[in-house]
């Protein structure tokens, strides 16, 4: 019996919502469920998860230490993992001077991670690809969720709560911690303190310290896509 649309299911993470690509999924029949997912964006199937990434995304988490360390947990978690890569990629030229840096870290992705990439131009094309890989699962129906506990090592928990800054990946969290002895430290460095560990630049300091410093009202303004890339 041929597999409808409307027994395919999704789990998909809340931050895609802004995506567009949920509802083009609800309108098609696609069932849906939005939840906080603490590894990757769409699961698709029991073992099957996605990672979409736009192609400046992309580029900005092989800078900050965001990308091999989500692939780790990704091939941790589940046995078919996979990465989208959304967008025109003729933008890499505008984005990076060095492409060569945009295709070495697919490369890695691809060898060393053995984890597959696959482009699409736009978010439409990003929902049929996703029920694509939905409908080959057949009527396979869960549990789609896994128990992903959080880690009781001290240590992991200071640099997960660091990781939570915007542009600090997994490395620059252990600099963070290494500089200044304690999370609590880290999180009152200043911006100039802060500029002066290896890979963080001046910028990246003064944003960090821009989030910390903010009250509750500013923080309601601030650009969704900056906290979403974060």
């Amino acid at each position: 019996m041929a597999l409808k649309i409307e027994d395919l299911r999704m789990v998909i993470d809340e931050r895609e919502k802004k995506s567009g690509i949920p509802d083009l999924l609800k309108q098609i029949g696609v069932k849906v469920e939005m939840m906080n997912l603490p590894v990757g964006d769409y699961i698709v199937a029991p073992e099957t998860i996605i990672e979409r990434k736009s192609v400046n995304d992309f580029i900005s988490s092989v800078f900050d230490g965001r990308l091999f360390d989500q692939c780790s947990r990704l091939k941790e978690h589940f046995e078919h993992p996979t990465i989208i890569i959304e967008g025109n990629v003729d933008e890499i030229d505008k984005i990076t001077e060095n492409p060569l840096i945009f295709y070495g870290a697919m490369s890695s992705v691809v060898l060393d991670f053995k984890i597959p990439v696959i482009p699409t131009p736009n978010a439409s094309h990003t929902a049929k690809l996703l029920i694509s890989m939905c409908a080959r699962q057949g009527t396979m129906k869960g549990p789609f969720l896994k128990k992903i506990r959080k880690s009781g090592d001290l240590h992991q928990q200071q640099l997960s709560i660091l990781c939570s800054l915007p542009g600090v990946g997994e490395k620059l969290a252990a600099r963070m911690l290494e500089k200044f002895g304690s999370t609590s430290n880290s999180l009152n460095a200043t911006s100039v303190e802060l500029s002066k560990i290896n890979g963080m630049g001046e910028a990246r300091a003064q944003k960090i310290r821009k989030i910390l410093d903010a009250a509750g009202k500013d923080l309601k303004k601030t650009d969704q896509k900056t906290l979403h890339d974060v």
